[in-house]
């Protein structure tokens, strides 16, 4: 069905760009506009500008940009009218029945998001109402009550290589479907189908917004693997989403528990604390630790105390320092999990663990003596380089000198040439970070590479000018006319820009008010930063209408030039003369 503008205008308007931002990320006013650290990418200088007047946002770091519609859609992993519709609830209105345009990306998710739903309830009846006992005996041996059991919507999945798939088929739903969600898998040699999930507890994995995307399954006996977890599908990225995030983004307080593995979140859930999530079999990733981020303001770190668990905290800090968030480790004596620390101790006195957990950089610090002997003089030596490494990466000068205090009481040494020694780190630092910035922008400002419009490594001149055209039709729809008259669009040079202009000037002509939410079903989220940016980078300078015509002049001139080389309506002693100073 055909797009409805007028609804599109009125959604944007009941979704102010910097209120629904503001929801996500810390906005800081800056004239009439907003900046903030990037949502879409790790730093610690914000680099994201929200234009109040276009309603859109750019980030002159990694180039995400758009309006809300596309902010969203990247926020949340959205498609085009699963934004739409969120941003209608957001706002209490209802999408027309003629905005609801054939969508098969849209309906591909939505089928998923149906059996994995109707494979959660089937999992469930077997746990609660199956033959087999095995996964409920399983949950009651862990101390689950019926209350969790239920609200986490656990389940079973019986030692069947057919019941789930014959299920989903007698339902309307295909092999190729079962497969695309990763309910199923197809046999090489006799290329059926039949149930990827089998003689297993199944944990449902769910998004914010209570669809179910995913599964977790644990086996009960000694086969391998232990677990085994949705893969990569439309609707589900283990390295994006975090089990129980459902519910923790629900918590009033202000810092969340990280754990390892389901049931340490179920178990610490059930004792009373909503505010608790796991990553789905991997280790944090920088996305995970971004969307927590938007959630709290400190999180405890509850990994094991082994190699394999040190080295996984110590990523996760990491992670978490570069998205601002502080960051606490839990020390557990006399259990190896929070699930048993509670079984064993009880919730209140876990409650006392988490006021106390230890700070980071502690832990940090504690990890440097490792495959050290410091009692040499070498040992000092390599301690002390390791030890500044990490002082260096405190931001906090009055937090930083706490810790050289300590560290120069500790390894006998002064802290004025410690401190001296780990400010020439931080300088070096910042130096080389600036280095990196310059070199980023001037291989932007080259076009050294783009992915989004390759033609303008080819074509830099050209590129730079219909750039300008574009952002003075972005910034001045209402030169409409004016702007095509001057610049037709068969001038362009490039594919992508010639395509963004095409699209503009049809949208500015076909409604009455144009917005960058007008293109959104037309572009990818990343070309739609490709578009922020066109505009964003182009503000600073004012395209005149002199200055438009001799951007058009450029292009005209290069369409001269290779309309000389076709040939055109030239003699055959001409052709051979141009034929000869080529080759010259």
């Amino acid at each position: 069905m055909a797009r409805n503008d007028e609804f599109l205008y009125i959604l944007r308007n009941a979704n102010p760009i910097e209120t629904v931002m503001g929801s996500y990320v810390n906005l800081i006013r800056r004239g009439r506009n907003y900046i903030c650290s990037c949502p879409f990418h790790s730093e610690r200088t914000p680099s994201c500008t929200v234009f109040t007047d276009t309603q859109s946002f750019y980030c002159f770091g990694c180039g995400a940009g758009g309006d809300v519609i596309s902010f969203v859609m990247k926020a949340e992993n959205l498609d085009f009218m699963e934004a739409v519709k969120l941003l209608a609830e957001r706002s209490g209105l209802e999408v027309p029945d003629n905005n609801r345009r054939d969508n098969r990306s849209a309906q591909r998710k939505t089928r998923i998001y149906e059996m994995n739903r109707l494979a959660a309830k089937f999992f469930y009846h077997n746990l609660v109402k199956g033959d087999n006992k095995a996964g409920l005996q399983y949950f009651l041996n862990r101390r689950l009550t019926p209350q969790t059991i239920k609200k986490y919507g656990l389940g079973f999945a019986s030692d069947s290589y057919h019941e789930l798939t014959s299920m989903l088929r007698s339902n309307g739903y295909t092999d190729e479907e079962i497969v695309d969600a990763w309910l199923g898998g197809k046999s090489e040699r006799t290329g059926k189908t039949y149930d990827l999930f089998r003689n297993r507890v199944m944990f449902p994995i769910f998004d914010l917004r209570g669809n179910i995307i995913g599964f977790g399954g644990r086996v009960l006996d000694d086969s391998k693997p232990k677990y085994l977890n949705t893969g990569k599908t439309p609707v589900f990225d283990k390295g994006s989403n975090l089990f129980s995030m459902n519910f923790a983004k629900n918590s009033d307080s202000k810092r969340l528990i990280l754990c390892e593995g389901y049931m340490d979140v179920i178990a610490v859930n059930q004792a009373g604390f909503e505010n608790v999530v796991a990553t789905l079999g991997t280790a944090i990733t920088p996305d995970q630790a971004r969307l927590i981020s938007h959630y709290c303001d400190e999180v405890v770190v509850s990994y094991d105390s082994d190699g394999a668990g040190r080295a996984a905290t110590q990523k996760a800090i990491k992670h978490f320092s570069d998205v601002g968030l502080r960051t606490k480790i839990l020390r557990m004596e006399g259990a190896k999990d929070p699930d048993e620390y509670i079984k064993k101790f009880g919730a209140p006195r876990f409650r006392n663990l988490i006021e106390g957990s230890d700070d980071a950089n502690n832990f940090m610090l504690d990890r440097c003596e490792e495959g050290i002997d410091t009692g040499t003089e070498a040992g000092k030596v390599e301690l002390l380089k390791r030890v500044s490494n990490v002082l260096a990466e405190i931001e906090s000068p009055l937090e930083r000198e706490v810790y050289i205090s300590r560290t120069a009481q500790k390894c006998d040494i002064s802290p004025e040439i410690l401190k001296s020694h780990i400010n020439d780190i931080i300088r070096k630092k910042k130096n080389s970070k600036k280095m990196e910035e310059w070199k980023s922008i001037k291989a932007k400002t080259a076009y050294v590479r783009d992915d989004i419009n390759p033609d303008a490594v080819k074509y830099k001149k050209e590129a730079k000018a219909e750039e300008a055209i574009i952002s003075r039709l972005l910034l001045r729809p209402d030169d409409c006319e004016m702007i095509e008259a001057e610049a037709p669009a068969d001038i362009f040079v490039t594919e992508f820009n010639r395509r963004v202009y095409t699209a503009v000037l049809s949208a500015i002509k076909n409604s009455d008010k144009f917005t960058l939410s007008l293109l959104n079903d037309e572009f990818t989220p990343q070309e739609m930063g490709k578009i922020s940016g066109i505009s964003a980078e182009n503000r600073e300078f004012s395209v005149t209408d002199q200055a438009l015509k001799d951007c058009a002049d450029v292009l005209k001139k290069h369409k001269n030039s290779i309309s000389a080389d076709q040939g055109g309506d030239i003699s055959e002693d001409q052709l051979r003369a141009l034929f000869d100073s080529k080759r010259k």
